[in-house]
């Protein structure tokens, strides 16, 4: 048992980068590609995802001191600090579920998937932390190990069919082939966004509405094109957070540092595509090894490999609507704060917003007025729901030695802070077992459904209205 703890624990110490394309490899090895061809594949998806989260970090650094400096100006004080996906991921590994997650995670996606219960092989094993935040938090209000392990498995189970459930829209939208996103975070907000989506069909003029980005790019010319909208919002972010404020110095040092935020949202906009196209290479090989598997073992059944949303994130109507929803996030967390149903101030987890609408945006088919609206409500409901488990996620962070910031009596985060079917199963799990049964049997209830009715479900959630 210690030796199975001693790996699991060096394989959570490799982080995504390297985790990712070993298990890519071995991946590609059992579904009889050659090791040669298998090798090049994961490389290449390693060193993409090296390039995506510096692209990443160059969005984090920057909204991160534009929103601070856009709530620093209003005057109100907000006493839960966003400590941002690495310390939640932390915390979630480094806490008592998350020692088991692992084994426990990958033993619950073999179980059904060989029981045809799913179609996703979930290879991204650094995302299981999403599950064993779940898990940590149901151990904080529980004291019961198994009824937290139990929890985090279920969690697994519902994101493992909303990766099924979506996978055809999110295939044909962004244009790749034989993948699902099990991603507990990105995942969680598809039975939100799929109703509002629906709301607004039925709302006039607003239904009458086109902005996808092809859209905006024809009819603005230029001045929608991806990089340049990228460049604008930007800059409009930039007057919001610095100009006219004397703290940061006269008029030529507030426009240095609006200048520079926008230039790099372009960047921003330009690099990300470049690095998920990167990705995309390596990936391709693994799903055509994948497809061939599947047809030769299983009479051509249906079969996905599931990945993190970060491939995703570099489509613009996803960086678009995520930028347009900075300063919306800003307005929100001081609003609701008057309210006294908010008090997270969202700061590290900023540039975690496009992983919120990667998913929406198959649903809109990318329409980035659709987009921020729905984006709009989720997170309002979402710094609701991180206030109210702020507290809990304090105590996770404690359990797993996490050491608090500065000055700061409760933290928590955008991910997974925020994240609705975390708070549904915490809810669930507070009555105890009888709550996880209920929860289990609701769930089978809702897939039952889904099998009877798949194609009609997975159009709402984006699939083409026409089989290809």
């Amino acid at each position: 048992m210690q030796a199975i703890l001693a790996v699991t624990n060096w394989i959570k110490a490799l982080g995504p980068t390297v985790m990712l394309p070993i298990v890519i490899f071995f991946i590609g090895l059992i579904l009889g590609a050659k090791a040669g061809k298998s090798f090049r594949s994961a490389v290449t998806i390693g060193i993409a995802f090296v390039g995506i989260n510096l692209v990443i970090g160059l969005l984090w650094n920057n909204l991160g001191e534009a929103a601070k400096a856009m709530v620093g100006r209003t005057g109100v004080t907000l006493d839960v600090i966003d400590v941002g996906w690495p310390a939640a991921a932390a915390i979630a590994f480094g806490g008592t579920v998350g020692t088991w997650i692992i084994p426990l995670s990958i033993l619950v996606n073999i179980i059904v998937l060989v029981a045809r219960g799913t179609k996703t092989l979930d290879v991204d094993i650094w995302n299981y932390w999403h599950f064993a935040f779940t898990g940590a938090l149901v151990y904080m209000v529980s004291n019961n190990l198994a009824l937290a392990l139990a929890a985090a498995a279920l969690n697994m189970l519902v994101v493992l069919f909303l990766g099924d459930w979506t996978a055809p829209g999110v295939q044909d939208f962004y244009g790749v082939p034989s993948i699902s996103i099990p991603h507990g975070f990105s995942a969680a907000y598809v039975p939100l966004a799929i109703p509002l989506n629906m709301l607004i069909d039925k709302i006039p003029w607003l239904n009458e509405i086109d902005a996808d980005p092809d859209t905006i790019q024809e009819k603005f010319g230029v001045f929608g094109e991806p990089t340049v909208l990228g460049v604008v919002i930007g800059f409009i972010l930039g007057l919001l957070a610095w100009f006219g404020d004397s703290k940061v110095g006269g008029f030529g040092t507030q426009m240095q540092k609006i200048l520079v935020l926008s230039i790099n949202l372009g960047a921003v906009m330009l690099l990300m595509p470049r690095m998920v196209a990167i990705l995309m290479e390596g990936l391709i090989p693994i799903s055509e090894s994948a497809r061939e598997f599947m047809q030769k073992h299983f009479a051509g059944g249906d079969f996905y490999i599931g990945l993190d949303s970060a491939i995703l994130i570099g489509h613009p109507a996803a960086i678009a609507t995520a930028l347009l929803l900075v300063p919306v996030t800003i307005a929100l967390a001081i609003g609701l704060s008057f309210l006294g149903l908010n008090h997270i101030l969202p700061f590290a987890d900023l540039a975690v917003i496009p992983f919120m609408v990667a998913m929406i945006a198959p649903i809109t088919r990318g329409n980035i007025v659709r987009g921020v609206i729905i984006g709009t409500v989720v997170i309002a409901i979402g710094l609701v729901i991180g206030t109210s488990m702020a507290q809990l996620h304090t105590m996770a962070a404690i359990d797993a030695h996490f050491t608090m910031p500065k000055g700061a009596t409760e933290i928590s985060s955008i991910c997974d802070g925020t994240n609705p079917l975390t708070w549904t199963l915490l809810m669930f799990s507070k009555l105890g077992w009888i709550g996880w049964t209920v929860a289990t049997v609701l769930s089978g209830v809702v897939i039952f459904f889904y099998k009877r009715h798949s194609r009609s479900w997975e159009i709402v959630a984006g699939a083409p209205k026409t089989e290809a």
